[in-house]
């Protein structure tokens, strides 16, 4: 049989009943001849509960010194779930051992709380899958160079999984979360948003990077690049539902574009809340501008998102751009220290009521006027548009945030995704 990766989320890992599900449903695929690989996530509330627990002992502070201890002390709710698992698959007969990050060892850089990483060593791994073990693997969490544990940021969890599952060379792996696939949106705020039986890796990666929470980008990124199958689905059905019934169920990510696919003009609509849009005022219109104010933001290890600069007049211009609004003040204060005293522009403005909403869509390469309509149906509801940002695949806008809900449902009609076979 194959050899597959599953992955379960911090609310399939939320209590012991929960985990003895999840450690019954792996016993199943185990029992089926899989050789299996699990990458759990910590408990729900865990890393919240432990991160809280760090600022209330000290303000949290921009050193490489704090945030390595940061690490240190989030790695450890992973590595509870996943001795808590091993301990159900022996509960239920099952041979199972688990393995912190470092001890497979997961490879990482030294970029704390955000680590990207650099290869994974399989032997330890494929001597107890041969042995006939489930192997359960940390997700979130790896080891850098120096030997110092490493996270690889909020969600890194689903890149554990597919990294893991690409140094196997995995048949699959199997995202389980708290929904049961991909939807054209948010169903709390479309009830008639569908579950797409597949999508394509392109239009998984846009949804990814524009706001769907289903994946962290990293992961769909890194699935990508190693051309690694992937399958979200639910962890709350029940742990004894047909084998085959679950293997074809979810959401399937693909890297095939077929016929169907081309026929749906939008597969999807994104969303994200996390936006604040920041200007700088009367900027010096000459080369290199551009650069001396995103280079020192991008030294601040801010990451920009949509960026517009306006028609010169008079030899200056306004140049804005979008940030997570996480961000966002001490990206103003940069700029107002650092940067504007240097580039002799007026003022940096900002604003953190906006929102994006994007169209997502690989049959959008092959139809013309997708964008108009979005505009058109965006201005016969009175929303305005600050900002644009197109792709092959996808066109985003920033709107007002009061006009998010509305936008949303009214593109979601207007591109008729609440019609089965859309």
């Amino acid at each position: 049989m194959a050899l597959i990766v599953h992955k379960y989320g911090g609310t399939s890992m939320g209590s012991t009943e929960r985990i003895r599900n999840v450690a019954r449903r792996v016993a199943k695929w185990a029992r089926a001849g899989h050789q299996m690989v699990v990458v759990p996530s910590a408990m729900s509330g865990e890393t919240n509960r432990l991160l809280a627990l760090a600022k209330e002992l000290a303000p949290p502070k921009t050193t490489r010194e704090y945030f390595r201890e940061l690490d240190m002390l989030a790695a450890t709710g992973e590595q509870a779930s996943s001795a808590l698992l091993a301990i159900a698959l022996q509960a239920e007969g099952m041979a199972a051992v688990s393995y912190a990050g470092w001890q497979v060892p997961i490879r990482t850089d030294d970029a704390y709380t955000k680590a990207r990483v650099d290869s994974i060593d399989d032997a330890r791994v494929r001597a107890d899958l041969a042995a006939g073990r489930v192997v359960i693997i940390t997700g979130f969490q790896g080891v850098d160079a120096q030997g110092n544990i490493t996270t690889l940021g909020r969600g890194g969890s689903d890149t554990s999984a597919v990294a893991v599952a690409a140094a196997l060379k995995a048949a699959e792996c199997l995202i389980y979360t708290d929904v049961d696939g991909v939807y054209t949106t948010d169903p709390r705020i479309v009830p008639e948003a569908r579950r797409l039986t597949s999508v394509s890796f392109e239009e998984m990666l846009e949804m990814a990077s524009l706001g769907s929470k289903v994946l962290q980008i990293r992961s769909v990124e890194f699935a990508g690049k190693y051309q690694v199958p992937l399958r979200v689905l639910s962890s709350f059905t029940p742990w004894d539902i047909d084998l085959g019934d679950e293997a074809r169920s979810g959401t399937l990510i693909t890297f095939e574009e077929d016929e169907h696919m081309e026929k749906a003009i939008v597969s999807g609509i994104a969303f994200n809340r996390d936006e604040a849009k920041i200007s700088v005022l009367g900027v010096p219109d000459t080369p290199g501008i551009a650069y001396r104010i995103l280079g020192a933001v991008a030294d601040a290890n801010v990451e920009v998102d949509m960026i517009i600069q306006n028609i010169s007049h008079h030899g200056s211009a306004d140049f804005s751009f979008t940030v997570n609004r996480g961000d966002y003040a001490r990206t103003v204060d940069l700029l107002n220290s650092k940067v504007l005293p240097t580039l002799g522009a007026t003022e940096v403005a900002g604003d953190t009521r906006i929102c994006k909403v994007s169209i997502v869509g690989i049959g959008m390469r092959s139809h013309v006027g997708v964008a108009s309509k979005m505009f058109r149906t965006l201005s016969e509801e009175g929303i305005n548009i600050q900002m644009i940002s197109t792709s092959e695949i996808k066109t985003s806008v920033v709107i007002d945030e009061k006009y998010m809900e509305l936008a949303v449902r009214a593109l979601h009609r207007a591109f008729d995704l609440d019609q089965p076979g859309a």
